[in-house]
């Protein structure tokens, strides 16, 4: 019975890191539509949300009637209920990709993102895929180092945004109100996105040791 519970734990485990590189590949093609004004990336990434949100759906489902079957304590149910959170974290992360492909749509044919901002929205882009990559590997292999590490990674996407809305609220901002409007957005999606990925860390590091790590 208990063999059979650890089955069920490890498939679990096998569809978050489903989710995972299906986020990846929505953060990196969102990220790619939102500069290059392309319109069918942005479609198709706003539609393989709903696979995400599927999985999501379908976790918590088997999630919760595994605690409601086994009655479980200590560690296992420890490994549950931090399963049910690390869900709703990868379907949220999903849900902010989708959001920025969705800004991508709104302004084609134009490109959403002006001339001067369009290497910080490259390298926001490339931070939230890093921190997706060392996010697989902590849910995979259960690496508390990188778990911890995922926290330096955010540092840098908070600088990276930070130096986005200085740009938008100096005096040389040259571009409409309506594109500062829209990059404001998509530096915050890109935040957040960061921050989902280091609560999962946090999750799976609770899930090992029965604690969280120390915030910086």
């Amino acid at each position: 019975m208990r063999d059979l519970f650890h089955e069920e734990l490890d498939a679990i485990a096998a569809d978050h890191l489903r989710m995972t590189s299906l986020i990846r590949d929505a953060i990196e093609s969102a990220t790619q539509a939102l500069l290059g004004a392309d319109l069918k990336l942005a479609e198709k990434v706003i539609a393989d949300d709903l696979l995400v949100d599927q999985i999501a759906n379908s976790l918590d489902e088997r999630t919760i009637n595994l605690m409601a079957r086994q009655q479980p304590v200590a560690s296992d149910l420890r490994s549950l209920v931090s399963s049910l959170r690390i869900s709703s974290d990868l379907e949220r992360m999903g849900d902010l990709a989708h959001h920025i492909a969705k800004l991508a749509r709104m302004r084609f044919p134009n490109k959403a993102v002006p001339v001067v901002l369009e290497d910080l929205i490259r390298d926001m882009g490339s931070a939230a895929t890093k921190m997706v990559e060392k996010m697989a590997v902590v849910i995979e292999f259960r690496d508390l180092n990188r778990a911890i590490d995922i926290d330096t990674d955010d540092d840098e996407m908070d600088a990276l945004q930070r130096k986005l809305i200085g740009i938008l609220l100096s005096d040389d901002w040259g571009n409409s109100v309506e594109s500062a409007v829209d990059m404001a957005f998509a530096s915050r999606y890109y935040e957040r996105f960061a921050d989902h990925a280091v609560s999962v860390g946090r999750r799976v590091y609770f899930t090992e040791t029965g604690e969280y790590p120390a915030k910086k």
